[in-house]
């Protein structure tokens, strides 16, 4: 999940971090720290398009550093959440540093998330802009409901429930998609679609050169 790029990110004390408020959280999440930068897949790419397989080992040394590495990752290309099989691992993972509408920051990530959406008759749709790391550039208008809850693991198997509102539900619902083989864009028009992917073609390169530029910058 991509976001409109910010001059800094600064210290906000409103956060939730793995669902629970704390009093204050670094602008970075300490697991990015810990991490190293790895290559985003691109839609088109075989990966993109399958189910994920779910995580049976939880507290792995190769966990934790998956964990780290998509933290890290999602800071350098300026996004709000990132799913495993956007670094090339099919597993069912996310991370995500997202505000919900209200300005509050959420931060933490979820292994084998199960999605909960309200029932149809209490949904509220928010028809906004959405936008996605592996389709570098392109931003399009998708309805996504309100509100959302996730159900999964952190990665040492202890019970998580993660609930958005707003932009932090969208993504909520953007990055378990990615995780059942859907990007964004299998949700929108022919017409649509053929718009965000002309529009990535145009504008990847310096997508590329942006995230490369950050990566130097922190000496990763």
């Amino acid at each position: 999940m991509s976001v409109h790029p910010e001059p800094s990110r600064p210290v906000d004390r409103r956060v939730h971090v793995q669902g629970r408020p704390v009093g204050s959280w670094p602008a970075r999440s300490p697991e990015a720290e810990r991490g190293a930068v790895r290559r985003i897949t691109v839609v088109g790419e075989e990966i993109l398009s399958r189910p994920c397989r779910e995580v049976t080992a939880f507290g792995s040394p190769a966990l934790s550093a998956l964990i780290d590495d998509m933290f890290l990752t999602m800071y350098v290309a300026e996004g709000a959440g990132l799913a495993a099989n956007q670094v090339d691992v099919g597993l069912r993972v996310f991370v995500y540093d997202c505000p919900d509408d209200q300005g509050v920051r959420h931060v933490g990530h979820v292994v084998n998330p199960v999605l909960e959406l309200p029932p149809p008759r209490g949904r509220r749709l928010l028809d906004e802009l959405e936008g996605c790391l592996s389709v570098p550039g392109a931003t399009m208008a998708l309805p996504r409901t309100d509100r959302a809850v996730v159900r999964g693991l952190d990665r040492n198997g202890a019970p998580l429930v993660i609930e958005g509102t707003g932009y932090f539900a969208r993504c909520l619902q953007h990055d378990t998609d990615h995780l059942l083989g859907h990007t964004y864009l299998d949700r929108l028009s022919a017409r649509d679609r053929k718009d965000a992917l002309r529009t990535m073609a145009d504008r990847r390169a310096a997508v590329f050169a942006r995230r490369a530029g950050r990566a130097a910058e922190l000496g990763r």
